[in-house]
């Protein structure tokens, strides 16, 4: 499904917050606040995603020069059960709450219903995003931190991060969304956690292939196609699906992966990152700020989501993944 906004809902301001980590990430100097506990402080991991949430909730409502009462919906998830650090940070910022879980493609599914909010004009301001917390998921989705587990060389390294977005009326100096494509689940049968990227690779695929197709456009119609989180290894499956049907090399270099980039080169983060609060940070911070400043014109951000959970995963199934596609424009 492939939505068109005739109102061009427009990304007003925009917050990216990280742990200690990931001042490791080449995306580093774009987020807006870097802490030195992992935790935030608090007593637990869990807590200290509940505070970093929060944080970047508080920083938008500063930058917009709004107070809390002002967001009509506040949408948003993240990977730990039930999204509690979610559900918790909601009570503080006291919105309208819509609680989304897309995997590491929340960032743009909560995006997608926060635009759809304002075109129905039910909504004059809203945030949307995710979050992610690296000892919590590790330790929910694989292994406790301190077990001291070895990783194979396809596994990708779970960022402590949270991006959010305001989502409002359009406005000519902010970039706008002017169209977004609904991911479908999609199951290639890989059934290995620690190679995610091949499993989501397929998912962004059929997502960018079908935005492009219903939208009459080319690769090289965007300055840029950056996906989150495929990692190095899934990018270039991705791009290798595109050359099949069809697309040059050098189409295939406008391709981008927020995990694949997080962390660089360094090799300790193995096939890169990963986490919902990924391409929230990244798409919420470094992309933004080139499209406002110029540098890109119009980019399609394609957040993929992987829909497993350790209960699926010890019982043999394979792995559904999804993508979901904003197309975003410096108009």
């Amino acid at each position: 499904m492939v939505i068109i906004f005739q109102r061009k809902p427009s990304i007003i301001t925009s917050a990216a917050v990280a742990g200690p980590l990931e001042r490791k990430s080449v995306f580093y100097s774009y987020f807006d606040s870097v802490v030195e506990d992992e935790r935030w402080n608090q007593a637990t991991n869990e807590q200290g995603n509940v505070k970093m949430i929060q944080e970047a909730c508080q920083i938008i409502l500063k930058k917009a020069d709004l107070n809390r009462l002002d967001i009509d919906f506040f949408l948003a998830g993240d990977l730990i059960n039930q999204m509690t650090p979610t559900n918790f940070a909601a009570k503080e910022i006291a919105a309208s709450f819509i609680g989304l879980f897309s995997a590491c493609a929340t960032s743009v599914s909560s995006v997608i219903i926060a635009c759809l909010l304002t075109e129905l004009e039910a909504s004059k301001y809203a945030i949307a995003g995710a979050s992610s917390q690296h000892n919590s998921t590790e330790r929910q989705f694989r292994y406790p931190i301190y077990y001291g587990a070895q990783k194979p060389a396809t596994a990708q390294w779970t960022v402590t991060a949270a991006g959010f977005a305001l989502i409002g009326k359009h406005h000519p100096k902010s970039p706008s969304v002017v169209a977004a494509t609904v991911g479908k689940v999609i199951d290639y049968g890989q059934k290995n956690p620690f190679h995610m990227g091949s499993a989501m690779a397929p998912a962004a695929f059929d997502t960018i292939k079908r935005h492009l197709e219903k939208r009459n456009q080319k690769i090289q119609d965007y300055d840029m196609i950056m996906t989150g989180d495929l990692g190095k290894i899934g990018l270039q499956i991705l791009k290798r699906m595109f050359q099949e049907t069809g697309a040059s090399e050098a189409d295939c270099q406008i391709f981008r992966d927020a995990g694949a980039e997080f962390y660089g080169e360094n090799p300790s983060f193995l096939a890169g990152a990963s986490g919902a609060g990924c391409s929230a940070s990244v798409y919420f911070s470094y992309v933004l700020q080139q499209l406002k400043g110029g540098r890109f014109k119009r980019v399609l951000l394609v957040a993929t989501g992987s829909l497993h959970s350790p209960l699926t995963f010890q019982q043999g199934e394979t792995i559904p993944c999804t993508a979901h596609a904003i197309e975003v424009t410096m108009e």
